[in-house]
């Protein structure tokens, strides 16, 4: 075999294992990405069905009840413009207060109630993850040009409510 043909081999081969390493690490890691949607676009169908994913926004208030066992909790996420409700099983975190952010981890059912498997709160009075920010800013934005389409003066509660 030439001296040639032998390189082109070894580079045939080098290719062949980095392209195998590549689609292993792929394959690992599409089970464990959760990409993250508001309720606007879960309400769009923008979230895949029967897969995992985060969905964020703020708690709306009055909406958290609690059942008998103590763990089971309801509440509703909303990005000012759509709501989704969510179930949780398990302890909330002590940060957890209605009209404060939220990020929940889990699954969307055929009932289009959300079953949360983790739930994240905000950890102070000045984080919120810049996609919820960013969701919340469009929101806000949408609504305050519905209300100047209909003659509504602009007010300045949204941000009171998202800690702005």
């Amino acid at each position: 075999m030439r001296v040639r043909t032998k390189t082109f081999l070894f580079i045939i081969g080098g290719i062949a294992i980095i392209a195998a390493s590549v689609g292993l690490v792929l394959f690992a890691l599409r089970n464990n990405v959760s990409l993250y949607f508001t309720p606007t676009q879960v309400f769009n169908k923008e979230a895949p069905q029967g897969r995992n994913f985060r969905i964020g926004g703020l708690v709306e208030v009055g909406s958290l009840t609690r059942e008998k066992d103590g763990l089971t909790s309801h509440f509703i996420i909303t990005d000012m413009m759509k709501t989704m409700p969510v179930t949780y099983k398990g302890i909330l975190p002590d940060l957890f207060k209605e009209g404060k952010g939220v990020v929940a981890q889990g699954k969307l059912q055929s009932d289009n109630v959300f079953y949360a498997e983790e739930v994240l709160a905000k950890h102070d009075e000045n984080y919120m993850p810049p996609e919820a920010k960013d969701a919340l800013d469009k929101a806000a934005r949408a609504q305050s040009a519905l209300n100047a389409a209909s003659g509504i003066p602009p007010t300045d509660t949204t941000a009171k409510k998202i800690g702005y």
